[in-house]
């Protein structure tokens, strides 16, 4: 636990909340600042900053959680669909600095967007982009 996280903080039942979702490993609660209605975060309940950094039998505890949240989610705001996101590191929108994902209840048309600007590679981009990443591993 660090004692200075909101999510821990929650867990540890020090800040009240209405949790929608829990089993041993990991919760889940409505997102206070919702991008829709019924926006859930669900997160793990031991303290790792992000993604890189859960034990990879966390993360795949996470994943379970979040289809289980995920279709209860989009059931209960008769949604469509809904996006399942992670922010890592603050230059990607992370505020709270303990791994958690986002499930948004999605409908056509909700006027949502995420601003996101594709660019397509130059030539000869892509195939550095491949090398530098096969190099990484």
């Amino acid at each position: 636990m660090a004692a200075d996280c909101i999510f821990c903080r929650i867990e540890k039942g020090q800040i009240p909340s209405k949790k929608v979702y829990e089993d041993a490993r990991c919760f889940a609660i409505l997102d206070i600042n919702p991008v829709a209605w019924g926006h859930a975060l669900v997160i793990p309940r031991a303290h790792h900053e992000t993604w890189l950094d859960l034990p990879a039998d966390l993360a795949a505890d996470l994943a379970k959680s979040s289809q289980k949240v995920g279709a209860a989610v989009k059931k209960a705001a008769g949604a469509e669909g809904f996006n399942l996101l992670m922010n890592n590191h603050a230059c990607a929108g992370q505020a709270v600095f303990h791994a958690h994902l986002h499930v948004i209840p999605r409908k056509t048309a909700d006027g949502i967007r995420f601003n996101w600007t594709p660019t397509p590679y130059k030539p000869g981009q892509l195939d550095m982009a491949i090398d530098a990443v096969m190099v990484a591993f």
